[in-house]
């Protein structure tokens, strides 16, 4: 019981974020945490991921021909989107639709002002 309500306690301290300053380190550190949560898949993200708001939307490759034709036709499965948040301190990278969380080492962010 007590568990759980630390774990409420920490997300509803849980706050948006960004990050700033990102250094090599902190690039590392965001592309392990998705590449984590795409269980060891690698996504290329731009420097700047993350540098202007909170959210992160992953949307999948198309697969593509010889020609550079689509083979699927149309993409139906949703983008995965991440939020980043500031917590107790620490950057934290959370998966929205698993929930998962992803501390970020080596990142400095700050929360996201209501309008930014």
């Amino acid at each position: 019981m007590i568990a759980i309500l630390s774990a409420a306690l920490v997300m509803a301290s849980a706050v948006p974020a960004r990050i700033v300053n990102p250094t090599p380190e902190s690039r590392a550190s965001l592309a392990a945490a998705v590449q984590a949560a795409f269980n060891g898949a690698k996504v290329p993200l731009a420097d700047d991921a993350l540098t202007a708001e909170s959210m992160l939307v992953i949307e999948r490759a198309a697969h593509r021909d010889a020609r550079g034709l689509r083979i699927q036709g149309r993409e139906l499965s949703p983008p995965e989107r991440f939020q980043l948040v500031k917590s107790g301190g620490a950057c934290v990278l959370v998966h929205e639709r698993t929930g998962r969380r992803f501390p970020l080492d080596h990142t400095d962010c700050v929360e996201v002002a209501a309008g930014e």
